[in-house]
């Protein structure tokens, strides 16, 4: 397991952008899968964006390909959330979250460290 701690939300028009930061402490960051989640009021939790070890290899859910971009840089021990063209069903708590699983997984009861969240509101 290891720590992690999300930043960058915020308001902004739909149509608008914001990058996420999560920044993870530990020892085995780098040999960690990661991923983005969110959550709004009344739904599930969902996959937003998967990477890889080494960040070769990436997934996402169907709702964002083409606008948000997932990576990381594990030097600095730190993934992130680009996301762009913002719409208002957008809006949710964003967490990263870290799998010991050898393949990117979308279910996050499958997922053993978790951030505490950071909130993103698209407005119309």
């Amino acid at each position: 397991q290891v720590q992690l701690v999300e930043s960058g939300g915020g308001l902004v028009q739909a149509g608008g952008s914001l990058r996420l930061s999560c920044a993870a402490s530990g020892p085995i960051f780098s040999r960690t899968n990661m991923a983005w989640f969110r959550q709004a009021p009344g739904k599930e939790r969902e996959f937003v964006a998967g990477i890889t070890k080494t960040g070769i290899s990436t997934s996402y859910a169907d709702s964002v390909k083409g606008r948000f971009a997932i990576s990381r840089d594990n030097a600095k021990s730190t993934l992130y959330l680009q996301m762009n063209s913002l719409k208002p069903e957008d809006t949710a708590v964003y967490y990263c979250a870290g799998s010991t699983f050898i393949v990117l997984i979308t279910d996050p009861r499958k997922y053993v460290s978790w951030g505490q969240g950071t909130q993103v509101t698209v407005s119309s």
